[in-house]
């Protein structure tokens, strides 16, 4: 049985109540529950982890010193336990030069394609260019018919000006008698004066020979010279023997060592390797940009963010506030630009001319000076000056609020030096092939046609890269494309990278623990995503999922179901067994959910949308959006669906929310590329809840996150025992001196630093694990000092908080959200996934809405079960009767159901997407019929009907 079962024996870490459970290897197991019922706590944090302590503790104690050695995770014993790998869910590298060709390695073997494989070309005719050895060299030229003269020229000057005498000079040392001047021969005795303000060709003569077939030593021996000479490159001059005995003129072959065009001799390179198309070296990244494809510019609609106002009033707002005399110096030069290029300074920005804009903005050029009489530096000029040369590093953060990231100039934004840019495979070079799609990529491999040499050499380089472009497609990510920088994309994107990247490998025997791979995922991709784990279970490795989505948990050869809730009211196993096990057991909220037996019901009414209440995009056109113009009903509950890349976060989150913000609260961030948007007057504030984690260090906590622990620590600095002796609220903070314990430094635990064993932990003997010194704690309110407050539970301190409405406020959206049975002062590190997104969506709930409040969710249901689902849905659609307006972007089907009114973006990801593909009620939606959206909602509301 043992080498059947993975057998957990006393599994007690975290909230888990010793768990005992075999779990079936070589299978697809889920393991599901209400968000912080401990599913994570067992799957990641028990069997993954004891899995990498035991391969850690198989390596020397020499190589162990060197890793961060995992805790043994609270559990009596494990057995059965493969090599695990964990795919988490987490964020990407934040390094702007990873991408997702850098992460799967496609790029690594693009790299050696193009190297080996591709085709440079001059980047000024664009004609292809080869390099060629001496020996290449010379038997092209022992081709020439038998009598042709030639003479073998080492060229040294290519359109130059000056008198070049150094180059004369040198070939006289080198002992050669002739010279080609400008296209002459000419006896280096004889050289004629040379006029230096002309653009003048040398070219020294290395040899003269008529063609026949015992000329190839001497042959050999003089184009080496020419190449050694001549930087590379020789010119041989040809004159053919015509049929009467009569020559032809003299013609001119350009070979080189290097890979040169003919027409243009200063287009060269002299090697075409891997490192040329890496924009993390310096061999091949752009000079200006670094390899980062942007920079960091000033920005005209920083510098001046409200065109109404004129130029006196202070429209240039980078030369406000800047110190009383630069203040003054700033004043004298809009007077003299007012006076000496006619401009009225009560004139608003906008009204000023394009010329007199452009001049206020750049500078004068020359042009301009001889037609206004004056030079006039410029605000950009002048502001870039100031960043280049201050020392000062509160003019550089002030300064750099103006900046904002553009496109490389040089480079265009593909993060190589031309040259590299000019080598091309099937007419693309390396950046256009990375700025294609997955799915068009793989179709440009798939149908790629070299000569037969090509074809051999890229044979191994296709292989990779067409095959981790089929994994990836077949995760659902067909829609990403190639250049895309790892920082933009989602939780579950990057991990269904990592996931694609796992599947590549081939490895077997191994236990895959994975954390809610659905993520980001419509409902179209999860056949594909569910038939990826499959087959991982199916070459005989364990699959361990915890998941919340249906079609992953009705897929499964075996359920977990961990609860009965969340907490300290959870880590029990509830059931496990197939499908109809969980549905029929009866503890079990999960199974009746999927029994039917609970379900999130469909609201009595829609509310109904208001045409003179709505906020209009117009011409949205940023990344795959093809110039649409959608409209926002204010006072409603508003979902955006489609499928995985059709636009929905380009949509809402980089054109609608940074438009509002810009108008709101005039933000420097940059919205998409729009039109306009119209009816922003109906809205007064605009709060944003996203995927982004919480602070994730042992000294964040939901007290903290929230800001209620400020609140409350004024609560006891306003008690008679702390002004008697002198407490202010910084006293009750464990973050800093004064009132926190100092052996601890406020953390409660010591490490013990064990060298090549994991660390210790253990309680500060000092405070008890209090975090604060005696003193502090002398300090009580209503009976309880701080530390005894930061181990409530959230319910119980919304009561005992409930005469401060501020505190009592907040505490009642955590509560809202689910939370209360969360400790004020439990570690976010301890938080599930499903936890810490609900502590953020309380945190923004929790502040005072004035009833014109637009709030923008993307994905809320990230980690949470169908019983938090109804819980989010009742306060959202109480924010909703409160007359704000929510806008929310959902794959979950409950979740869209519930809406007022939809807008599906569309048809496909990527390229094929960016349309409006239906919009209204989920039922006008549904009976529609278009896309993809439609035909699983009509499902879901055939159910709850």
């Amino acid at each position: 049985m043992s080498n059947k079962y993975i057998q957990i024996r006393g599994a007690h870490e975290h909230n888990l109540k010793m768990v005992d459970i075999d779990i079936p290897r070589e299978s697809f197991v889920v393991v599901t529950g209400l968000s912080g019922s401990g599913k994570s706590s067992l799957a990641f944090d028990t069997i993954y982890a004891e899995g990498q302590r035991k391969y850690v503790e198989s390596l020397s104690t020499y190589a162990r010193q060197f890793l961060d050695i995992a805790q043994k995770p609270k559990v009596e014993s494990i057995s059965g336990l493969s090599p695990t790998i964990a795919i988490e869910q987490r964020k990407s590298s934040h390094n702007p030069r990873s991408t997702v060709a850098t992460t799967t390695e496609i790029y690594d073997y693009c790299r050696v394609l193009f190297a080996r494989a591709g085709t440079p070309h001059c980047w000024k005719c664009g004609k292809p260019i080869s390099s060629q050895s001496a020996t290449q060299i010379v038997d092209s030229v022992l081709e020439l018919p038998e009598g042709t003269r030639i003479q073998i020229c080492s060229p040294l000057i290519r359109g130059a000006k000056g008198e070049h005498k150094d180059a004369l000079s040198r070939i006289r040392r080198e002992g050669f008698v002739r010279v080609r001047l400008d296209g002459s021969i000419y006896d280096l005795k004889k050289v004629p004066a040379i006029e230096k303000n002309k653009k003048h060709s040398i070219e020294a003569v290395v040899d003269r020979l008529v063609m026949k077939e015992s000329i190839r030593s001497r042959l050999a021996d003089s184009v080496e010279t020419a190449l050694k000479f001549g930087d590379g490159s020789v010119i041989v001059m040809v004159q053919e023997k015509n049929e009467d005995g009569s020559y032809s003129k003299w013609e001119d072959h350009l070979y080189s060592e290097k890979f040169a065009c003919s027409d243009h001799p200063e287009v060269s390179l002299d090697e075409v390797s891997p490192r040329l198309f890496s924009f993390n070296s310096p061999y091949g990244a752009c000079s200006e940009c670094d390899g980062l494809g942007i920079v960091l510019e000033f920005d005209p609609d920083l510098v001046v963010p409200d065109k109404s106002v004129s130029i006196q009033d202070g429209a240039i707002d980078a030369w406000r506030k800047s110190g009383r005399q630069l203040n003054m110096y700033y004043a004298k030069m809009i007077r003299q630009f007012c006076r000496h290029f006619d401009v009225s300074p009560t004139s608003p920005f906008s009204k000023l001319s394009e010329d007199k804009k452009r001049i206020l903005m750049r500078g004068t050029t020359q042009a301009d000076q001889d037609k206004y009489g004056w030079s006039f530096e410029g605000v950009i000029p002048n502001l870039q000056r100031r960043w280049e040369n201050t020392t000062s590093e509160y003019v550089k953060t002030r300064l750099h609020g103006y900046l904002s990231e553009r496109p490389c100039r040089k480079c265009g934004g593909a993060r190589l030096r031309m040259e590299a840019l000019q080598v091309t495979i099937g007419s693309k070079n390396i950046s256009e092939l990375t700025s294609m799609s997955i799915t068009d990529a793989l179709e440009f491999f798939d149908n790629l046609k070299l000569d037969d040499e090509k074809t051999y050499i890229a044979a191994q380089p296709l292989k990779e890269i067409r095959a981790r472009l089929k994994f990836l497609l077949d995760v659902g990510l067909g829609y990403l494309t190639l250049g895309r920088a790892s920082a933009t994309l989602s939780g579950g994107e990057a991990q269904r990278i990592r996931l694609a990247t796992q599947v590549g490998s081939g490895l077997v025997g191994c236990c895959y623990v994975l954390d809610e791979p659905t993520i980001g995922l419509h409902r179209r991709d999860n056949d594909r995503l569910n038939a990826i784990l499959r087959k991982l279970a199916d070459i005989g490795n364990t699959v361990l999922v915890v998941e919340h989505d249906e079609d992953v948990i009705d897929s499964a050869d075996h359920i977990i179901d961990i609860g009965p809730a969340a907490g300290t009211y959870g880590g029990k196993l509830i059931a496990q067994g197939t499908l109809e096990d969980i549905k029929n057991a009866e503890q079990s909220i999960t199974g009746q959910y999927l029994s039917g037996k609970l379900s999130i019901e469909l609201p009595e009414k829609r509310r109904k949308k208001k045409k003179s209440k709505q906020i209009e995009v117009r011409g949205a056109s940023e990344n795959n959006l093809k110039n649409i113009s959608v409209k926002f009903p204010l006072g409603v509950f508003t979902c955006v669906t489609g499928v995985s890349g059709s636009g929905k976060s380009t949509l809402v989150s980089q054109v609608l929310l940074k438009a509002i913000k810009r108008k709101l609260y005039r933000s420097r961030d940059i919205p998409g590329r729009h039109k306009n948007v119209v009816g922003t007057g109906n809205i007064d504030k605009i709060i944003e809840i996203n995927q982004s984690p919480i602070g994730r260090t042992p000294r964040s906590n939901p007290a903290t996150y929230t800001g209620v622990f400020d609140l409350i620590r004024q609560v006891f600095a306003q008690t008679r025992e702390a002004r008697i002796r002198g407490y202010k609220p910084g006293r009750f903070s464990f973050n800093v001196k004064g009132g926190r314990c100092e052996y601890c430094q406020g953390q409660g635990t010591k490490k013990i630093e064990m060298h090549f064993l994991p660390d210790v932990f253990v309680t500060c003997q000092h405070c008890k694990g209090k975090r604060y010194n005696p003193e502090t704690l002398e300090v009580r309110y209503k009976g309880k000092n701080i530390a005894d407050v930061l181990e409530m539970q959230i319910d119980d301190a919304r009561k005992f908080f409930e005469n401060f409405p501020k505190i009592s406020r907040l505490l009642q959206s955590l509560c809202n959200v689910g939370l209360g049975y969360v400790k004020l002062g439990q570690s976010s590190t301890t938080l599930s996934g499903g936890e810490a997104q609900r502590v953020k969506l309380a945190s923004e709930l929790g502040r005072p809405t004035t009833g014109h409040t637009l709030y923008i969710l993307d994905e809320p249901t990230t980690g949470l079960h169908f019983a938090d689902i109804s819980n989010l849905l009742k306060v959202l659609q109480t924010l909703t009767d409160m007359g704000n307006s929510v806008v929310v972007i959902e794959h979950n089907l409950d979740v869209i159901k519930m809406a007022d009114h939809i807008i599906d973006l569309g048809p496909e990801g990527g390229d094929e997407g960016g349309k409006i593909v239906a919009s209204g009620t989920p039922e006008e939606v549904a009976e529609s019929g278009k896309g993809y959206t439609a035909k699983y909602l009509k499902e879901r509301l055939a159910c709850n009907n």
